[in-house]
């Protein structure tokens, strides 16, 4: 369910809307990223963004951050994000789909799953994008839940990395090395961190018997990123106790369709995901 849900949250990064649109206040893809994720938090320092995002090169984050802020207020940025969803939306799911009563239904189920989350408590971009308004139409309202979720699980998976030793490049590492995430080279790239810091990290895990001398996990490494990713599920499943079974199977269903879609409208670059993307962990 979260990785088909990921595609639909996930395509406001990487439609050429969000360019425009964040390009129009000043801001470069990067910093619009930082910005649109974190302005629900408000306008916090870079060090903040870099401790919830949690894998990115803080360095990378601090060009943008607090900058941003001087360009476009969170409320702003908040706004064109929603903006951008709204009129993109129809076009990477295609108007039927986008418009469709089973979409309107997912919405609604999505939407009664988000509200038995039962707190935010340790959950900080959880928290910040709980107290947005929903938007009106069913496919946003879709997207909102979806983001909702995401934030939510996510704050959840970075307490079980921080519980089990696992720092930010080298949460992002092992789950390369897992092959279904982003792909390593371009995962490195994206998060901003050097080849350097990267062979050191990769060097650091060895020394701790996670990888091997080809860049694999080790049977300790695969051991303990089932671990991690047991605990998020853990973390993560409050609010889907709500949801019977038989709407489950339904909603894992209709998610796919809808992750098929925004992958065939060619919104995600191209060699972004590991060989194994998609399936089961």
């Amino acid at each position: 369910m979260t990785r088909s849900l990921d595609a639909l949250h996930s395509v406001v990064y990487f439609v050429p809307d969000a360019n425009e649109k964040f390009g129009e206040l000043g801001m470069d893809p990067r910093m619009h990223y930082f910005a649109g994720r974190s302005a629900p938090m408000g306008a916090v320092a870079a060090n903040v963004v870099a401790a919830t995002f949690y894998n990115f090169n803080p360095r990378l984050v601090a060009k943008s951050i607090p900058a941003a802020w001087q360009l476009a207020s969170p409320a702003t940025v908040t706004q064109v994000r929603c903006d951008i969803v709204s009129a993109s939306l129809p076009r990477v799911l295609g108007d039927e789909l986008a418009h469709s009563p089973e979409l309107a239904s997912v919405a609604v189920t999505l939407r009664r799953v988000v509200e038995s989350i039962p707190n935010g408590d340790g959950r900080a971009l959880y928290a910040g994008h709980a107290e947005l308004d929903w938007p009106d139409a069913p496919y946003t309202q879709a997207w909102h839940a979806a983001t909702l979720l995401r934030e939510y699980r996510g704050d959840g998976h970075i307490a079980a990395l921080v519980a089990n030793g696992l720092s930010g490049i080298e949460a992002l590492i092992t789950h390369t090395a897992t092959g279904i995430g982003f792909s390593g080279e371009f995962a490195r790239r994206l998060r901003g961190w050097s080849r350097a810091e990267w062979d050191a990290a990769i060097e650091t895990l060895r020394t701790r018997g996670l990888m091997d001398g080809d860049g694999n996990l080790t049977a300790a490494g695969t051991e303990l990123r089932s671990t991690i990713e047991d605990l998020t599920d853990e973390l993560a499943y409050a609010p889907w106790r709500s949801l019977p079974e038989e709407q489950a199977d339904q909603l894992v269903g209709f998610a796919k369709v809808i992750r098929d879609a925004a992958h065939s409208a060619g919104v995600f670059p191209a060699g972004a995901f590991g060989r194994r993307f998609g399936r089961h962990r």
